[in-house]
């Protein structure tokens, strides 16, 4: 059996949030400490905490929300593409993968050798509106980030979300590709169900192809 490698970034209240997004935070609500029958806890966070999913919604009026994202996309082979040395990947890094074969492209940078609990968005790295709209053209109806967000912490315009979401590719951010070699994988995606929303964490999973 190929090695299953969860790529999913463990939730709790020692991941950084995206700069202006609400804190991730999982606080008792019924303790059995305190003689209650039973444990559970009040789970608050936004929709765009660690690794998840943007559904078209996130930036598209009227866009897919993530409850109506088709799950033959959200499941499937993915190819890992490594760009390790770059501040903001261009349509040239890309090109050079040659990804007309592919729909699903799961981008690996420095980010995914950052520490877990370190401030990530000190440092990032994004996606340049040339590299999103050749990730269009090439064909491909979902990307992966191994950063919180796939535009600049500071950009005011979002363009490479409004490229693609604009496209209906769906985006997938926060990705942990430390231990993930370059290749082709079997990918399951699956946000949290929810309603209407925007965008939702999600737990993704990756097996190496025979």
């Amino acid at each position: 059996m190929h090695r299953l490698i969860d790529v999913t970034l463990p939730l709790s209240s020692a991941l950084r949030s995206f700069p202006g997004d609400p804190p991730f935070r999982l606080e008792p609500y019924h303790r059995m400490a305190d003689g209650a029958p039973f444990n559970v806890a009040q789970l608050t966070t936004g929709t765009h905490a660690g690794t998840h999913v943007d559904a078209p919604a996130h930036f598209v009026r009227g866009g897919a929300t993530v409850d109506q994202l088709p799950l033959e996309i959200l499941l499937g082979k993915a190819r890992v593409v490594d760009v390790p040395a770059v501040d903001t990947i261009g349509r040239q890094d890309l090109e050079k993968a040659d990804l007309r074969d592919d729909i699903r492209v799961l981008i690996k940078t420095r980010m995914s050798s950052q520490p877990k609990g370190a401030p990530r968005h000190e440092e990032s790295v994004s996606l340049s509106e040339d590299a999103a709209t050749y990730l269009v053209q090439a064909g491909i109806k979902l990307v992966g980030f191994d950063d919180l967000s796939i535009d600049a912490r500071d950009s005011s315009d979002f363009k490479a979300h409004q490229v693609l979401l604009g496209a209906g590719v769906i985006v997938v951010e926060g990705l942990d590709l430390a231990q993930v070699e370059p290749g082709d994988y079997d990918m399951t995606c699956l946000p949290l169900r929810l309603v209407a929303a925007d965008g939702a964490p999600a737990r993704v999973v990756l097996r190496m192809r025979p």
